[in-house]
């Protein structure tokens, strides 16, 4: 006899991933989604397979705020092997290049100075990145060499845990569009010896908890044993993929003609301006608006259950 289908559904909210080594951000995501069986699902900025650590995977009207988190500061533990460089700056990748480790701590610490702050990063080529609408990563697969414009990126702390040499382990606190492999490759290169990474952990993703994490063979076992509305429970409200946004509550009226799609005027006595989240008279979120002087203008609404 064959098994009765699934039925997906429309479910809503955050899960926290404890993404494991070895599966790309993108299967895993599907796995959780059948595990949910939700209707859609999307994660918040790919990890590599080498990585792991935080995925926040967002669930139904969720998906719509994901672009929030793919701009949220992130925070990583990273070890790097000193006197080895890879193509792809990681372990996965083929030594290109093998150079003596004559490295101090006060040397590493010295170099790592340089790194902090806003500084430029010349992404690698086994990117995500586009060009031409094809993956860098594509290119670099067939042996060939893409110039990339140097991007702004932010490192906010880049702190020295441990050095036992070759291996050298850092944590580092950085915003969007950070490559941990470049700048440990480029680190490799201003110490002159080459390096890569060989463990990567994202250890936090804007303001969420890291105790809320959960890895993904505990999710599976708690979905053949227990039924959908138990895993739910352990779903982040929609709202706090953009958390850092300042609130504002409506009352009925307003909050009905927001649902309409309608713009609204308001006193705006917070001052506010720019985004802000947007909560109705019974505090339940409804999206992401613009607010421009004293009017509320639609951006991102979800869709109320009904």
């Amino acid at each position: 006899m064959s098994r009765p289908r699934k039925r997906w559904r429309d479910v809503d909210g955050v899960f926290l991933l404890d993404k494991p080594q070895g599966m790309s951000s993108n299967d895993i995501m599907q796995k959780v989604k059948r595990l949910f069986q939700a209707n859609k699902a999307g994660h918040t900025g790919a990890l590599d397979p080498l990585a792991t650590g935080m995925l926040p995977i967002c669930l139904g009207e969720a998906t719509k705020f994901s672009q929030f988190l793919l701009d949220a500061d992130k925070r990583y533990l990273v070890t790097a092997k000193l006197g080895e460089r890879t193509d792809t700056s990681d372990a996965e990748g083929q030594v290109v290049e093998t150079r003596e480790v004559h490295v101090e701590t006060q040397q590493i610490l010295t170099a790592l100075e340089q790194f902090r702050g806003d500084i430029l990063q010349v992404p690698t080529m086994f990117s995500a990145l586009k060009h031409n609408g094809k993956p860098l990563y594509e290119y670099a697969r067939q042996g060939i060499t893409v110039e990339r414009e140097a991007r702004p990126i932010t490192i906010f702390e880049i702190n020295f845990i441990e050095y036992h040499a070759p291996y050298l382990t850092l944590e580092v606190h950085c915003s969007k569009g950070t490559y941990i492999r470049t700048l440990v490759d480029d680190l490799g290169e201003v110490l002159g010896c080459g390096a890569h990474v060989t463990m990567l952990r994202r250890t936090a993703v804007a303001d969420y908890p890291v105790a809320e994490m959960m890895p993904i063979d505990e999710l599976q076992l708690l979905a053949e044993s227990f039924p959908l509305s138990e895993l739910d429970r352990l779903l982040l409200p929609t709202d706090t993929a953009v958390s850092k946004l300042p609130a504002l509550n409506l009352d009925t009226e307003q909050s009905k003609a927001i649902g309409f799609g309608q713009r609204v005027k308001f006193s705006n006595e917070q001052h506010l301006s720019g985004q802000v989240r947007l909560f109705s008279a019974e505090n339940l979120f409804l999206g992401v608006v613009l607010i421009d002087g004293n009017i509320i203008r639609p951006q991102r609404l979800i869709t109320q259950s009904a």
